[in-house]
């Protein structure tokens, strides 16, 4: 076996728990280092007999739940206020919010279970019922459950495939530092990427935008304006102070209630 990937290997069977204690803790608080491979990797080794697979699932979900709570109680205490800040850290912070409450108004609780599945959802999902005030043991149990099965579906993954993950583990080990600057560059470009993407359609946005003021202005003046607030229901019920006169449509509704908008006026959409 290449001697570092002996040395990673004597590492996690030594301190394998505490490790994906801590890694999965700090992956569920936000920090982009993917838990998944760690995952793999001790189920591949559970399954050689140097770790308890029992024991990985154990504080897989306890690392993972322990940094829920904390969002959880966050979302409680804080309000909007949280999923604005995630909204300002995401790179995809409109359609992943928007994803999150459009999958948590259907299925409630029972979102948990799946949201750690779909990526950046498990990280708004649990601030999201703190905001709406479901119960912390509920929310504790259906919490469970899902970071249970998501723990469980690759420790198992690894346990199965550990013969091919070890190979896999030294061919990629054979490639040393190449590895490393490979993966590093593809991530880097990735976020760069984003980041871009992001800035082009702010820039877009600001050239159609009213501020606060200016829209008072024209209110005050007895101009004719439609306001129509997009809110997504669950923004509405955490928040539900409105501009004056406006009009309540959901996003997704814009385009089938249309005709509800005037086609010669000016009309001043908002948003959370």
């Amino acid at each position: 076996m290449h001697p570092a990937l002996q040395r990673a290997f004597e590492f996690l069977i030594h301190h394998g728990h505490s490790v994906l204690f801590a890694w999965v803790l700090v992956e569920q608080l936000g920090v982009p280092i993917p838990a998944m491979p760690l995952l793999l990797a001790a189920g591949a080794l559970a399954g050689k007999g140097h770790l308890n697979f029992f024991a990985c699932v154990l504080f897989a979900v306890l690392g993972a739940l322990a940094s829920d709570s904390l969002w959880f109680q966050l979302g409680r205490h804080k309000g909007i206020k949280i999923l604005q800040w995630l909204c300002r850290i995401s790179l995809e912070p409109d359609s992943c919010v928007r994803r999150t409450e459009g999958i948590f108004s259907k299925q409630g609780a029972r979102s948990l279970v799946v949201a750690k599945f779909l990526p950046g959802l498990g990280l708004v999902t649990p601030p999201l019922a703190g905001i709406f005030r479901m119960r912390f043991r509920r929310f504790l149990l259906f919490d469970a459950i899902g970071s249970t099965l998501w723990a469980g579906v690759f420790l198992a993954a690894g346990y199965v495939f550990a013969g091919q993950i070890e190979r896999l583990a030294a061919r990629l080990a054979s490639l040393g530092g190449w590895l490393l600057v490979v993966v590093l560059g593809a991530f880097a470009a990735y976020i760069v990427y984003k980041f871009i993407a992001r800035q082009r359609f702010l820039r877009e946005l600001r050239i159609a935008r009213i501020t606060v003021d200016e829209l008072k202005q024209k209110l005050d003046a007895g101009e004719q304006i439609t306001i129509v607030d997009l809110r997504h229901s669950m923004d509405f019920d955490a928040a539900p102070e409105v501009i004056p006169g406006a009009v309540h449509i959901e996003a997704k509704e814009l385009e089938g209630k249309n005709s509800r908008l005037p086609r010669n006026g000016e009309v001043v959409l908002y948003c959370t």
